[in-house]
């Protein structure tokens, strides 16, 4: 990805697409041999810094150090990965021993610098070394060998000229191809840009992934009830095929047979599915979320850090609720989209929100459901739409805010329509529907008749419209 840009260059961000392949048996093994060649140069880069750390002298960790390594192996050590995408790998090692190292130096000891070796690692192609067109990848492989062509199954959502990496990776079971484009920041017409002094306070949470609330009274609820729901139906389904499985799983240090390797790779498959329909809806509620900003001119979004409470035991279940809430993620997801439409975003202490009236700023205690009542100025009102308000309150330079009693709208949406719970419906739409008489298997198929003998009457029973009467 290019370092230098224009100087009178606006702005830009960087967004990722995850776009899977369709590969032919050839191209499949192809694929897979970049990735082994990738992790056998990661190998090479662990080995290389045992040698040195037991012979007591300075690991190898900076990328120019590393590339000159790679540069004295000579051409075809790593079969047909070319020196872009070993140098991918040199770079990924080396930002991530750094930042061991500076976690380190800050007191975390627990972090560790890299070590595990990988069988297939991700490689990456930077711009002006792959060619893009349509759905079709070209990417590049060592000398003498011939290029690899991908197809996508699907168009990229970027403009092809913005487009800056494509990385090729696998998980969960299948391949996939990262594509990377450099993207300039919304721009507006005069007078209807996010405005910086209009704030809105957000509050993060399970049953409601956002509950904003921005000047004169208005406020914004997104339900996650569809998100719960498949975060149950999954768990649900994962306990049966577990088992279901138990009985032919091998036992430990005994090695699985072909069987076994399809169960696990099955797995792999439904628990990757699910991880991309819950970040799809978690895109699906912060796009919301950014729309119905911009549509004001929000351009400040103060935000309650509820990172805080992760490390609190609340019991079995509730440690799995925080355990699938996903924080880190969805604030990541709001900081990107947000910096796309231009809107700054401030993380806050959001210790008390939940307990405090924003009407008179009093304590009071603390709600059991979602309706907030206030003992001293008798306000009622949606308890996380009170705490947004709160937040919004601390600001950084301070704001002035709308109480919610001034009778704004509060629009209620719905994030996930594509999961179980957005709908009335009980039935779970990830199952096939079921088959019904218009649906039903018309029987095994016979040949064609002749033209001209069209008819759907059964050849015994040409010509006669009563049934044979039964052999004696």
């Amino acid at each position: 990805m290019p370092r230098r840009r224009d100087v009178g260059a606006g702005p830009v961000v960087h967004r990722t697409a995850r776009i899977g392949l369709r590969l032919t048996h050839a191209q499949r093994q192809r694929c897979f041999g970049l990735l082994r060649a990738a992790g056998d140069v990661w190998a090479c880069v662990l080995e290389i810094n045992g040698w040195r750390r037991r012979r007591g002298d300075q690991p190898v960790a900076g990328y120019q150090h590393l590339c000159r390594l790679l540069a004295e192996s000579g051409p075809g050590v790593f079969g047909e990965l070319d020196s872009t995408g070993a140098r991918s790998v040199l770079r990924r090692y080396s930002d991530a021993w750094f930042s061991a190292a500076a976690r380190r130096k800050a007191g975390a000891l627990e972090v560790r610098y890299p070590r595990r070796r990988r069988s297939l690692m991700p490689v990456r192609w930077y711009h002006a070394t792959f060619t893009l067109t349509g759905r079709t990848v070209r990417l590049p492989t060592a000398r003498g060998c011939p290029p690899l062509l991908i197809r996508l199954d699907r168009p990229v959502p970027y403009p092809p000229q913005t487009v800056r990496a494509v990385t090729l990776l696998f998980v969960d079971g299948r391949l996939w191809v990262d594509v990377t484009a450099e993207l300039p920041v919304a721009a507006y017409p005069a007078g209807q840009q996010p405005d910086p002094g209009r704030v809105a306070g957000v509050d993060l949470g399970i049953i409601h992934p956002y509950a904003v609330a921005g000047p004169h009274g208005d406020a914004l609820l997104v339900s996650g009830r569809a998100i719960r729901a498949e975060h149950r139906m999954h768990l649900a389904d994962t306990k049966t095929r577990r088992r279901a499985t138990a009985a032919r799983a091998p036992s430990r240090g005994e090695r699985g047979s072909r069987r076994w390797r399809k169960t696990r790779r099955r797995a792999r498959l439904v628990e990757g599915r699910h991880h991309r329909r819950i970040r799809q809806a978690l895109h699906e509620a912060t796009t919301t979320v950014i729309s119905w900003a911009v549509d004001r001119r929000i351009g400040t979004l103060t935000v309650g850090d509820p990172r805080g409470v992760l490390d609190k035991p609340a019991g079995r279940r509730h440690n799995l609720r925080l355990r699938q809430w996903q924080i880190g993620r969805t604030l990541a997801i709001l900081h990107d989209k947000a910096a796309l439409a231009g809107i700054r975003v401030h993380l806050v202490d959001e210790r008390g929100t939940s307990s405090t009236c924003p009407t008179c700023r009093q304590k009071i205690p603390k709600p059991h459901g979602r309706v907030m009542t206030c003992p001293h100025c008798q306000f009622v009102g949606h308890r996380d739409v009170a705490a947004a308000f709160t937040i919004a309150t601390r600001t950084p330079g301070g704001v002035t805010t709308t109480p919610p009693a001034m009778g704004g709208v509060v629009t209620h949406r719905r994030a996930g329509r594509h999961l179980p719970g957005a709908t009335r419906a009980r039935r779970d739409p990830r199952r096939r529907p079921p088959r019904t008489a218009t649906t039903r298997s018309v029987g095994r198929r016979r040949p064609a008749p002749p033209p001209g003998e069209e008819s759907l009457v059964h050849p015994g029973e040409r010509g006669s419209t009563t049934p044979p009467e039964p052999t004696r």
